[in-house]
Parts: C-alpha cells; structure tokens; sequence
C-alpha cells in the first residue's frame, strides 16, 4: 500500500477520532463547570504521566523488532515479553499507589480511587497501542482506522449517557474511559492471539533484557515529555486553582486538532523512513530530507495561521465560562506546530537506537518549559504558561533535529 494512500487512511481515521471528542467539548462545557472540568484534566495528565512507566515504553521495542526480519514464532514470544513487563510494572506501580494515593489526591484534587483507576487504564491502553503498532507496521492500516473510530465513538456514546442520562458529573468522563478501555483490551488480545502475535506463556529472559534495553532509556524522554505538554496542567492548579486549569485545558484540547494531522502523516511515514534507512539509498535519503523540510515551512505557516482561527473556534464550541481560552489557543497551537516538526525528525533516532540521547534533550527541555512556564505564569497567568509550551517545544525541536543531523549519518543539505 503506498505511502499517499495510507497516510489518507491515518489522516481520515485521525480525523474521525478527534471528531468524536471535539464533538463531545460543547457538551462537556456547557453541563461542566471548570471545577469539574479541571477534575478531569487533572486525571488524564496522571494518565498520560503513567505512560512511561506501565510497560516501560516497550511497545516501541516491539514495533521495531519487526524489522529485524524474524520468524512469527520468535516475534510473538517477544511481544509476549513485553506482557510480562507490563504486569510486573503496573503491579509495582499499584504498590506505590497505595503508599502514595492521599498525597496525591491532594495535589491533583481528584478522589484516591481515580489513582488506581488511572494506572489501570494506562495498563490496559498499552494493550491497545500494542495491538495497534502491529496493524501500522505490516501497513495495515484500515485495520488500525477501524479500531481507533471505534473505540472513541464508544468512549463519546458512554460519556454523553453517564453525563445526561445518570448524572455522574466528572465521573462520567471517568468511567466511560474506565469501561471502553476494558473492552477494547479484550479486543486487542483476543486479535493479536487469534494473529499469532503473542505467546505469553514462556518466560524469556533475553527477550525481556533486549526490550527493556529499548524502553528503559525512553523512560527519562516520557517523563520529560511529561514536564513539556502536562506538568503545566498540574502547576496551574496548584498555583492559579483548577478552574483556571479546565480552562486551559481547553484549549489543549482544541490545539490537539492540529497533532491530528501530524499524527496521521508521521503513522504513514514511519515504515516508509525506515525501509530507506536500512536501504541506505542516498538518491531516496535526498528525498526523504526535501519532504522533511517542506513539511517545516507547511506545518509552521499552520502554527502562525492558527492565532486569528483559534479564537473564533474557542467562541463556536465552549460555554461562556471558558471564553478565557482564547487568549491561549494561539500559543497552544504553535507549540503543537513545532511538535509537528519534532515528530518529523525523531523517527531517524529511533531507528538509529538513540534512545538515550533522545531523553537527554527531552528532560532538558522539560526542565527548562518548569522554570520558564514558572516565571511567565507569575506574569501573564495562563498566557505565559501558553507561551512558554510554545518556546519550549520550539527548542526540542530544534535540538531533537542537531542530535538527528549528527546521528544519522547523512547530510541535510538540501540539493536540488
């Protein structure tokens, strides 16, 4: 399947996928206060921070042992490898919790159980991208679409009737993740056995090793993922409350439209990337950089555009009490531009194994987003933390591309 035709598929599934929750926002913010919405913000940040450590990254490891050219047998006892990591993490992570659950709560303002709950779902969704990086590596990717839709317009059906129909309140966010996670677990498992693609029942300590190899160092890279697109969410409420956090995390939610995109096309080029990396044809690596740095001038003209559209989207789909975010939807949308641009360049250090060097300049940068986003919220509130996501990302970017250039083994000059 060419390159063109699934990155329509990706970008058409993509698109669906982030219709059903961008439909849901209206909803959500008309029968929400911030209050409440903030509640949720602040539990799909946990969420999301729980993902470097339920199954120590090692879904990555899986998707790309694929292209180590091995027999189906040897590929499914080492996906079942990265099973057993993911239950002895998430195991670890439940006794942590336990330990650490009320201290929490405080700090996230959500209910203890919220805790457990979250390292659940973050458990059951590796299930559900391992499943879904075996479909986009072997190019299946209507296979993939078909799942993601699915899933989400699930998610919004149980969402809209715990909302309206039970009354559950933020809850109802909650426990509609809480549910469609576990059915689509069941899914995801019941596929990749019926596929030949997990055998969980050896225990492989050289497989184990080998994945962990591959995930551990992409542990300090999350966690300054994390310090870049969440922790911001976190500081927020702690400092301004978490009604200003629901407000702001509008706004993410709406600049995530544009990662809708990226997604899409960084899906489709993944297999395609690496084909010409191991080809090592100079001719298809010249390219290869031509379409990258097309990509930069499409994607920052986006970033720019997206101050006079952003606000008038904020204004069509948020109830009254969250016209506030249009003061952030510019910056926010720029700051996802540039991770447009990053996702572009970080696939050759994948593919190059630089994990380690890769997490460097992320918590680096995530370091550096904390102090500045620390300072301008001191200043501007809410806008300077916008601002800052923006700078920051900006500087991943531009770093994650000189690491590239200098690991890859290729020029980037552009020749015509």
């Amino acid at each position: 399947m060419s390159l063109f035709k699934n990155s329509s598929i990706y970008l058409s599934s993509n698109i669906l996928n982030a219709l059903v929750p961008f439909l849901l926002l209206p909803v959500l913010t008309h029968h929400l206060s911030p209050d409440d919405y903030g509640q949720i913000a602040m539990f799909q940040t946990l969420v999301s921070g729980l993902a470097a450590l339920t199954g120590l990254n090692t879904v990555g490891a899986a998707n790309r042992r694929f292209y180590d050219k091995l027999t189906t047998e040897t590929l499914a006892e080492y996906n079942g490898a990265c099973i057993h990591i993911l239950l002895l993490s998430s195991l670890g992570l439940f006794f942590i919790a336990a330990i650490l659950s009320s201290p929490l709560s405080n700090l996230l303002h959500i209910p203890e159980s919220w805790i457990y709950f979250a390292i659940a779902i973050s458990a059951g969704t590796f299930i559900i991208q391992l499943r879904l990086g075996q479909w986009q590596i072997r190019e299946q990717a209507v296979k993939y679409g078909i799942m993601q839709v699915s899933q989400s317009i699930l998610l919004f059906v149980l969402t809209i009737f715990l909302l309206l129909w039970l009354k559950q309140g933020a809850f109802s966010r909650v426990n509609a993740l809480g549910i469609a996670t576990f059915i689509y677990v069941l899914i995801s498992i019941i596929t990749l056995y019926h596929s030949n693609l997990i055998r969980v029942t050896r225990f492989h300590y050289n497989n184990i090793k080998d994945a962990l190899k591959f995930g551990v160092p992409l542990i300090p890279h999350i966690v300054g993922i994390f310090f870049l697109s969440a922790i911001d969410r976190i500081l927020i409420n702690k400092q301004l409350g978490v009604g200003e956090a629901g407000i702001y995390m509008l706004g993410v939610q709406l600049s995530l439209g544009m990662i809708v995109v990226f997604d899409a096309i960084n899906k489709a080029l993944i297999p395609w990337l690496y084909k010409i990396l191991a080809a090592n044809d100079t001719a298809q690596i010249m390219r290869m950089v031509r379409f990258t740095y097309l990509y930069f001038v499409i994607v920052g003209f986006l970033g720019i555009l997206a101050f006079w559209i952003g606000p008038l989207v904020v204004k069509l789909v948020a109830g009254p009490a969250y016209l506030r975010a249009t003061s952030v939807i510019g910056w926010l949308c720029l700051g996802q531009a540039f991770t447009g641009m990053y996702l572009m360049v970080t696939n050759y250090l994948f593919y190059a194994r630089q994990t380690g060097r890769l997490s460097l300049v992320t918590v680096s940068c995530g370091i550096f987003n904390i102090i500045l986003l620390l300072y301008m919220m001191h200043i501007k509130g809410i806008v300077g933390v916008a601002m800052a996501f923006a700078i920051s990302m900006f500087i991943r970017f531009l770093a994650t591309w000189l690491l590239a250039s200098r690991c890859c083994g290729f020029s980037w000059k552009l020749s015509f």
